[in-house]
């Protein structure tokens, strides 16, 4: 039984296929034409794509979902099993293909095996791996080096969060949540930041560094953000960026304006001018985000002119501030953010857009719902001051994603130490409450952003729904 992953055509059979990640790889393998199978408990457009592409896909995650590759008594046949870490050791399915001796997986194996084969680029960072990612493929794509792209979220450009190209170049992100960060080894690997995300996990930010660090010294080129300073005091990147211009790191701008429509900047590379850049998406976070992708693409010999034109045409990533509807006045958006910092700067874009012109909103409501008590019970008080950019903040109970519930962290408590910073907060413990409290709470003229890596955006169809059946009676 082979040790390692195989590429060479042999069949995989994924474990939870629907899931962000894992669907990203499925996808590319049944791309080139291998053999995919899997599992996952609901439907969803994602494995329509991949149902669409040929993969045989289970309903449900029982054992006898194996039971189709019984039939081949050839090994290179019998399938190479995928798991994430989701999936728990109890599970039936995953049960029964150690039971039947199938090689079994994780998914960063699998990723790794991808990253080894071509020459790739790897992201990594606590926040803004996706969009960085997103943009960086973006421009490699606009610019024809037609890459392959492995991302975690969903870019209208390639339909989807995986794209199968034809040159050598591979664009993933690099998890670091799990551990697994350490398996790859990119010709090119950038860290955008690092801080404490995953407490559940690290005890420690140093556990967190030295994760980074493995990360990095496996990097044959590693590009740093020099405005973060655990990247700048405790790794060594060989290309840096920052959005301090006197900062000394190769890339950085001046000249920089943030308003509704985005942000421009002027573009330095080692203290020559390169130009003018645009960008569509928000805040100077996204602005930090581009001059890693920037540094990248110049390292791959892109023009400067190329770049520019890609970036003022990206649009983000799915979960990534993503408006999804405008009724009776009200502007809905959902992000993915679910750490203190990620609030604060989605919440600073968002109030980039808060202005007394007309069409302008003149109100932003932060729908807010915590993920894991283990972050909550560790970020606290940074969640308490993270919510300053909004006039109103509502927050439901906390999304466990399987941790056991620990009640002195509930939602109920986060709502009262975000209210000792701000007068203007609101306890709707279910998704009922909030969708019922939210009819009274939002108001025309109101910039509604749904926070959370839970289920909360579930609801946003539904309010959305509502309110467009106020505007067409007229009620307001």
């Amino acid at each position: 039984m082979p040790n390692s992953v195989d590429l060479s055509g042999r069949p995989f059979h994924f474990i939870g296929i629907g899931g962000i990640g894992m669907s990203a790889l499925a996808y590319i393998l049944a791309k080139r034409q291998v053999p995919v199978y899997g599992s996952d408990i609901r439907a969803n457009h994602i494995t329509q794509r991949l149902h669409e592409l040929g993969a045989r896909i289970f309903w449900n995650q029982t054992a006898s979902n194996l039971d189709i590759h019984k039939t081949s008594t050839e090994e290179a046949r019998t399938p190479q099993v995928i798991c994430s870490s989701a999936i728990d050791p109890t599970n039936a399915e995953y049960r029964a293909a150690i039971e039947l001796g199938y090689p079994i997986f994780h998914r960063s194996d699998l990723l790794a095996a991808l990253i080894e084969e071509y020459e790739s680029i790897a992201i990594a960072g606590t926040h803004g791996k996706t969009t960085t990612s997103s943009m960086l493929g973006f421009v490699l794509l606009r610019s024809g080096l037609d890459p392959t792209i492995v991302v975690g979220g969903e870019v209208g450009a390639w339909e989807g969060n995986a794209r199968l190209g034809h040159s050598p170049h591979l664009v993933a992100e690099a998890d670091e949540s799990d551990g697994s960060l350490v398996k790859f080894a990119p010709k090119i690997g950038a860290i955008v930041n690092i801080e404490l995300d995953h407490p559940d996990r690290y005890g420690s930010l140093d556990e967190v560094v030295e994760i980074f660090q493995t990360f990095a010294n496996r990097c044959e080129t590693l590009v740093g953000c020099w405005d973060c300073a655990v990247v700048r005091e405790r790794l060594a990147p060989q290309i840096t960026y920052s959005l301090n211009p006197d900062s000394g790191a190769d890339y950085t701008v001046d000249k920089v304006a943030c308003n509704a429509d985005g942000t421009t900047a002027r573009v330095w590379e080692r203290g020559k001018i390169l130009g003018v850049v645009k960008l569509s998406v928000l805040g100077k976070h996204n602005l930090s985000n581009a001059l890693a992708a920037m540094a990248i693409a110049r390292f791959l010999g892109v023009e400067f002119s190329a770049i520019a034109e890609a970036l003022v045409e990206f649009q983000g990533a799915r979960r990534r501030f993503e408006l999804r509807g405008f009724a009776n006045g009200i502007w809905f958006f959902d992000d993915y953010a679910h750490h203190p910092s990620e609030i604060q700067v989605t919440l600073a874009a968002a109030r980039l857009r808060v202005g007394d012109r007309q069409g302008y909103p003149q109100r932003v409501v932060a729908i807010f719902q915590p993920h894991r008590y283990s972050r909550i019970q560790t970020f606290l008080s940074d969640f308490a001051s993270s919510f300053g950019d909004a006039d109103a903040v509502v927050v439901s109970d906390v999304y466990g994603a399987g941790e056991s519930k620990l009640e002195e962290y509930g939602g109920e408590r986060v709502a009262r130490a975000i209210s000792e910073r701000h007068s203007q907060v609101h306890y709707r413990p279910t998704l009922n409450d909030i969708e019922t409290g939210l009819q009274e709470i939002l108001q025309p003229g109101d910039l509604a952003i749904f926070l959370g890596a839970g289920n909360l955006n579930q609801i946003i169809p539904k309010v959305l729904e509502f309110h467009q059946q106020v505007e067409l009676s007229g009620a307001f």
